[in-house]
């Protein structure tokens, strides 16, 4: 399932990356700085992945310890404001609940670096929509990849064609391997809790 959001989320970046693979001159991921704000346990494959494309990496996650970040090859930021304001690329690995609902706003957006990329393969509940519209409505260079539609997909498609990447649903587990693994990781949770009482994260 890790593996299948991954492939999801640098699919995206590299069809914007490549102009829609339309033959029009693209950009190059290589030498970007990529952030992500994340539950850690997908967050370090990232990491690892975006190494590989010759990315530097930088991380915000108040729930894990600095040198497991570190340890992981990703530089840690000490605020979420840090994470948006000087990174091009902004990566999204959050639950949604009452505390992260809406929590990506204008104030974080709209002091993203020139030509910033938002990345949510997490959940559309934690974008502020109106501050996300708002943000596009200023910044022509800004642009937003999810799988998932947004509500307010049609005003995307009225006004900012060539900005926005939206898959139909979510992704992640849209593999027959996918669906096995989650099986399997499911069964073992089950097992693991009547053979010592541990409750799985999932």
């Amino acid at each position: 399932m890790q593996m299948l959001l991954l492939n999801s989320f640098f699919e995206m970046m590299l069809y914007l990356a490549r102009g829609g693979f339309t033959g029009n001159i693209g950009t190059e991921l290589r030498g970007k700085n990529n952030r992500y704000s994340c539950l850690w346990n997908v967050g370090k494959y990232v990491a690892g992945i975006s190494m590989g494309f010759g990315m530097s990496v930088y991380a915000f996650d108040p729930f894990v310890a600095d040198k497991v970040i570190t340890a992981a090859g990703a530089n840690v930021c000490s605020k979420v404001e840090e994470l948006y304001s000087s990174c091009q690329y902004v990566s999204l690995h959050l639950p949604a609940n009452s505390k992260t609902a809406g929590s990506i706003n204008y104030s974080l957006l709209i002091n993203m670096p020139v030509n910033a990329v938002l990345v949510n393969t997490a959940r559309k509940e934690i974008i502020n929509e109106d501050d996300l519209l708002r943000v596009f409505e200023e910044r022509p260079d800004f642009r937003y990849l999810s799988d998932i539609e947004p509500d307010c997909k049609s005003v995307f498609e009225e006004k900012y064609k060539g900005r926005f990447l939206f898959t139909g649903q979510k992704m992640g587990a849209q593999t027959k391997e996918a669906n096995i693994n989650a099986g399997i990781a499911a069964a073992r949770q089950i097992v693991d809790y009547f053979k010592t009482g541990t409750k799985g994260s999932g």
